[in-house]
C-alpha cells in the first residue's frame, strides 16, 4: 500500500478548487499541478492566477509544485485528485463530460497501488458507477485490486479570504477502509480545520449535493416570502430584520442564485433521484423559482419607471455587477445575466459596470461588452445588482449622482438603508 513517504500528488484541473489545493499541498510534498489549457499553464508558471484564488506570493512558496499540460508528466505521480467541472446542460441534467474525461486522461498513467480522488461534486453514486469503470476500462487495471479511490467533496467559497482550503473542515472518504484511512492522512498534511472522514464515498458525494441544495431552498423560501410582502406593500428587510430578533431565525436573504454550486448541485440530486423513481417536489418547486427571480426583478423595474413617468423604451439603465457573487470575478451561471435578458426586450440602452469580471470573457460567453467606466447623470435606472466592495464603499449620494434628475436605483443586495434606494426585493 501507498504510504505518505512516497506521496507524489496530481492535481487535475486548475480552476477555483484545484489550484489552492496544488498550491498547499506543493508547500509540502511534489505535486503536478496539471490542466488541459496550455493558457492557464503559462499564466500560472509567470505567477498570475487569473481567478485571484491565489496570490503571487502564494504560488512562489508552493516550492514542490510545478504545473503541466503533458499527460506525460503524471507517469510518476500516485495519488491523483480530480477538480474539473461538473456542469448541467441546457435540459438542467448533470453534464459529466469533464469527468469522464479526466478519468480517461488518468487511466493512461494509472499504476498499481494507485489511489484516484475525485473533488468534483457529483450525485451519489456517480464516483462508482461512472468514473471507476472508465478507469478500469482504459488502465486495464481492476478496482480495489489494483488501485483505489476516494471522495473529499471541494468546499471552496470563491471570492472568500478568510475561509479557504486549509481552514475549511474537509470530507474524506475511501473505497476500503485502509484507503479512507490513507486518503484522511493526506488531507490532514494541509488542512489546519481538520477533516471527517465518511463512512463510504456515497456518503460524502451526499453530503457534498445537500450542502447546496439546502441553501437553495432556504433562499427560494425567502425569494417566495418577498414576493409575497411585495404585493402586500411590505418591505422585506424590515421583517427579516424582525424575524432575525429570535435566537433560531436563519439569516438568509432575497435574491438572484447564480454560480457553479447552489444554482447546478441540486439538480444533481434530482437527477439521481429520478433514476429511481422519486420525484422530489420541494428542491424542483426551489429551483424553478429562484430560476425565475431574474426575470423578476426585471418586471419590477420596469414597473417603478412607469410609475414615475420614466419612459421605458430607449431609456438608459445601469447594471452595477455581473459575477455570481461579490469580489469574485467568476460569471459562472450568474444569473445577472437572466436579468438583463429580460430588460432587453423591453427596447432600453443597458450599461454593465463590473470591475472584477473579465470584458473578454463576458463578451465570448454571454455576448455582452461591459462598460468601463460610469457616467455621471446619465442614467434613468440603476441597479445594485452585486455588493462588490467598490459598491458598498459608495454613498447614496453617489449612486444617485450616476441618475438622472429623475430615476430609479434598485438596491437588489441591501447595501443601502431603505430611504435611499426607490425599491429594493
Amino acid at each position: 500500500m501507498l504510504q505518505l513517504s512516497e506521496l507524489k500528488i496530481a492535481v487535475i484541473g486548475l480552476g477555483y478548487v484545484g489550484l489552492p489545493l496544488a498550491v498547499e499541498f506543493g508547500k509540502q510534498v511534489p505535486v503536478v499541478g496539471f490542466d488541459i489549457h496550455q493558457k492557464r499553464i503559462d499564466e500560472l508558471k509567470n505567477g498570475q492566477d487569473h481567478t485571484l484564488e491565489v496570490t503571487t506570493e502564494e504560488l512562489a512558496q508552493s516550492k514542490h509544485l510545478v504545473y503541466s499540460a503533458n499527460l506525460e508528466e503524471l507517469k510518476d505521480c500516485n495519488f491523483f485528485i480530480v477538480t474539473v467541472p461538473t456542469p448541467i446542460d441546457d435540459f438542467k441534467q448533470p453534464d459529466l463530460t469533464p469527468l469522464v474525461k479526466a478519468s480517461q486522461s488518468i487511466a493512461q498513467v494509472l499504476k498499481k497501488g494507485d489511489v484516484v480522488v475525485y473533488e468534483s461534486t457529483v450525485y451519489p453514486g456517480a464516483t462508482e458507477e461512472v468514473c471507476i469503470p472508465v478507469l478500469e476500462q482504459n488502465s486495464g487495471l481492476v478496482f480495489n485490486q489494483d488501485f483505489y479511490a476516494g471522495y473529499s467533496p471541494e468546499r471552496i467559497n470563491p471570492g472568500d479570504k478568510l475561509h479557504r482550503v486549509t481552514n475549511i473542515l474537509k470530507i474524506t472518504s475511501g473505497s476500503t477502509p485502509e484507503i479512507a484511512d490513507f486518503v484522511d492522512q493526506v488531507y490532514n498534511l494541509i488542512i489546519e480545520a481538520g477533516t471527517h472522514k465518511a463512512p463510504s464515498i456515497k456518503v460524502a458525494e451526499a453530503a457534498k449535493v445537500i450542502e447546496n441544495t439546502q441553501r437553495d431552498v432556504n433562499i427560494a423560501l425567502i425569494n417566495e416570502l418577498a414576493l409575497i410582502f411585495n404585493k402586500l406593500g411590505i418591505d422585506t428587510e424590515d421583517v427579516l430584520k424582525a424575524a432575525g430578533t429570535k435566537w433560531n431565525f436563519l439569516p438568509f436573504r432575497p435574491g438572484l442564485v447564480g454560480g457553479h454550486c447552489i444554482g447546478v448541485d441540486p439538480y444533481y440530486l434530482t437527477h439521481k433521484a429520478q433514476s429511481i423513481g422519486l420525484h422530489p417536489e420541494i428542491i424542483l418547486a426551489a429551483r424553478r423559482l429562484n430560476d425565475r427571480m431574474g426575470e423578476y426583478v426585471a418586471t419590477q423595474l420596469i414597473k417603478e419607471m412607469v410609475k414615475k413617468r420614466i419612459q421605458v423604451v430607449g431609456s438608459k439603465i445601469l447594471v452595477m455587477g455581473l459575477s455570481f457573487k461579490e469580489n469574485c470575478p467568476d460569471i459562472r451561471n450568474t444569473k445577472i445575466v437572466d436579468m438583463v435578458k429580460a430588460l432587453k426586450e423591453y427596447d432600453l440602452d443597458l450599461d454593465i459596470y463590473d470591475p472584477w469580471v473579465d470584458a473578454k470573457e463576458v463578451e465570448v460567453e454571454y455576448g455582452l461588452a461591459p462598460v468601463i467606466a460610469l457616467e455621471q447623470g446619465a442614467y434613468d435606472a440603476i441597479i445594485l445588482a452585486v455588493a462588490h466592495d467598490q459598491f458598498t464603499q459608495m454613498s447614496a449620494q453617489e449612486f444617485h449622482t450616476l441618475g438622472k434628475n429623475q430615476h430609479v436605483l434598485f438596491d437588489l443586495k441591501y447595501v443601502l438603508d431603505k430611504e435611499s434606494s426607490s425599491i429594493r426585493l
